[in-house]
């Protein structure tokens, strides 16, 4: 029977010996490696090249999340799970985000963390049941978020959508006027126009709604 190959990123030495044990006497897995940080994964998983990297979050050097952002441009097929102390939603969004298919509690008992391995190395994802429905309530509303500022961003005319470019550039009135060759009191107007369209405030809001809709 061909074993998951498994490497082990965390800080806590006494932590990270004891998952090696239990999750080494599966008949299905081998720890091949353990990692006190991020970079040292990292460098193991070039060597190694094992199916699943799980990981903590905090951790010195480099944490569980720029490691997976890391390892998934350079090796796309080693799987990540993020094993965490860490409920906030926050974590859990930059995992996913970063990579990770699999997001597992630490209090969880260790057939959890046997699960998640098993699920990421066939291609599936598993997410503590804890913080799924959080997961899925969180996407649904960025995805409502999109939808609304699409309809909002579909009022500007095509020289608004320059300025709003240019503008979420950090580019000031004057140096806006010269890129598009307009007078600047032209791209006052425009900005106006541009706060009102899309609900803003300020030019720091429309920058950010600039940056939502990938200008």
């Amino acid at each position: 029977m061909e074993k998951t190959r498994v490497v082990i990123a965390e800080d806590e030495t006494v932590t990270r010996e004891l998952l090696a044990r239990l999750i080494g006497t599966e008949p299905d897995i081998e720890v091949v490696g353990q990692a006190p940080n991020g970079k040292v994964a990292v460098g193991l998983c070039r060597k190694l090249m094992p199916d699943v990297l799980l990981t903590d979050i905090r951790m010195p050097e480099m944490n569980g999340i720029e490691a997976t952002q890391l390892l998934k441009k350079e090796m796309p097929s080693v799987q990540v799970v993020i094993l965490t102390i860490h409920h906030d939603d926050a974590n859990v969004f930059e995992a996913i985000k970063a990579g990770a298919r699999g997001y597992v509690l630490k209090e969880s008992p260790p057939e959890q963390t046997v699960a998640a391995i098993r699920a990421v190395a066939r291609g599936e994802a598993l997410l503590h049941p804890g913080i799924a429905s959080r997961v899925i309530a969180e996407f649904n509303r960025l995805s409502e978020q999109q939808e609304a500022d699409l309809r909002l961003y579909a009022q500007l005319t095509d020289r608004e959508r320059e300025v709003l470019k240019l503008l979420a550039q950090g580019k000031r009135n004057r140096e806006i006027a010269e890129a598009l060759f307009i007078a600047e009191k032209t791209v006052k107007n425009h900005v106006s126009n541009i706060l009102w369209k899309l609900e803003c405030n300020d030019r720091t809001q429309a920058a950010l709604f600039a940056s939502r809709v990938k200008l």
